[in-house]
């Protein structure tokens, strides 16, 4: 199992309780460059000491928002790929539809994976909905730009004897030869995001890995039918190593001031909601029977519901900790209490192999945010390790067996 270490880079200093929204139209005069400098600079120390836990990194971008002050994802990596030793780097990811130059793409993930002596993770997004109109995109067949894009980028990295030239239906070339190749052969690996089914089957034919983002145990329907692509496909059982999960994670050596940083982090779920209607839901980036489904439903919907809270439907914008906890969102306790959960979710899913762990975000300062860390790295991944070590795959390892581990 491995255990990569995320934060989403907040700005909370803008987070105003009237805003309409904090997306899109937020006028960056609530941004003093200062204070991001700040910042920016407590998520490098984060992510240094998390290499020096031996954690893994993971870094994602959004646009014109004070959620997420990390507008370009590989900007990020490169700073890491050479201040950090020994840490995978998973960028997660580039939001391909969104951008008009996949093989500009191409030729920055390749100085990543070289400057980093081949640690790159290579993870591509769809982009979520309310940054269609911050890219000008048609929010129609995006999936399409994406895997378009995806088979442009793939082709640059592995092809020796170029240049070649590309025609498709969105992106054009003339000559394809990028410099330098990446350090990895034939290229990086490759992550894809998804929320629904139809889009796991995509990425399961290749073979790549797949990610959710707190989809709590809903996630099992989309990691089944990534392993039912495979059985489909002739292919063996997926390795565990073929999914990831994104949760967030409050630590402490007691349950009191867990909770507390738990409830603090919390104010990434209740945050990132704030969007204007009007960005929320462009036509066909859902897909038909999606948009259908949303205007049956109608206010039923909000930006996100988490299914199987005690029986109640919560929202991202309204639930508790707690409903977080329950629901597979976040796992938050002393380190004993979270490497139970995780163990446990595991084996619920199936068994996962990648655990992407929002340990800073909302309202968390920076001590609490390093001491999570430390806590993360030193208490709970040797303990999800040696599970893995000792033939204890977190689907087949007992419940007495994950209490003992956890010990």
């Amino acid at each position: 199992m491995r255990v990569f270490y995320f934060t989403e880079q907040p700005y909370p200093e803008a987070w105003l309780k009237d805003a309409k929204s904090l997306r899109i139209s937020l006028p960056n005069e609530l941004c003093d460059p200062a204070v991001a400098a700040d910042r920016y600079h407590d998520y490098l120390d984060q992510w240094m000491l998390a290499d020096r836990l031996g954690l893994d990194i993971m870094v994602n971008e959004h646009h014109s928002t004070a959620t997420c002050v990390s507008p370009s994802v590989n900007l990020t990596l490169g700073i890491l790929a050479r201040i950090t030793k020994r840490a995978r780097l998973l960028s997660l990811g580039v939001p391909l539809p969104n951008r008009p130059d996949p093989l500009r793409v191409a030729e920055e993930m390749s100085v990543i994976d070289v400057l980093s002596r081949g640690r790159l993770e290579m993870g591509f997004v769809k982009s979520v909905a309310y940054e269609v109109p911050v890219a000008l995109t048609n929010p129609v067949r995006m999936m399409d730009r994406l895997w378009e894009a995806h088979d442009l980028i793939l082709k640059a990295m592995t092809t020796r004897n170029g240049p070649f030239s590309w025609e498709g239906e969105h992106f054009h070339y003339r000559n394809v030869n990028i410099w330098p190749r990446p350090f990895q052969t034939p290229h990086p690996p490759v992550w894809i995001t998804a929320s629904s089914t139809p889009s796991v089957r995509a990425i399961a034919q290749r073979g790549y890995v797949v990610a959710t983002f707190m989809s709590g145990y809903g996630a099992k329907a989309l990691f089944d039918t990534y392993r039912e692509v495979r059985a489909e496909m002739g292919q063996p059982p997926p390795a565990a190593d073929r999914f990831g999960y994104c949760a967030l994670v409050a630590i402490a050596d007691s349950e009191a001031e867990a909770m507390r940083r738990a409830d603090l982090i919390s104010e990434y779920v209740r945050t990132t909601a704030i969007v204007s209607e009007q960005f929320k839901y462009p036509p066909g980036y859902a897909g038909v029977e999606a948009d259908a489904k949303r205007l049956q439903l109608g206010a039923a919907v909000d930006f996100r519901t988490i299914a199987g809270v005690g029986g109640r439907r919560v929202t991202f914008a309204n639930a508790s900790s707690a409903d977080l906890v329950a629901s597979g969102c976040m796992f938050a306790g002393t380190p004993a209490q979270v490497v139970r959960q995780i163990l446990d979710f595991s084996d619920a899913l199936g068994g996962i192999g990648n655990f992407l762990l929002m340990g800073h975000g909302g309202l968390l300062s920076q001590a609490d945010a390093l001491d999570n860390i430390r806590l993360l790295g030193e208490r709970v991944l040797p303990a999800l390790r040696a599970g893995s070590a000792n033939g204890l795959a977190p689907e087949a390892a007992s419940k007495e067996k994950r209490s003992a581990l956890s010990a």
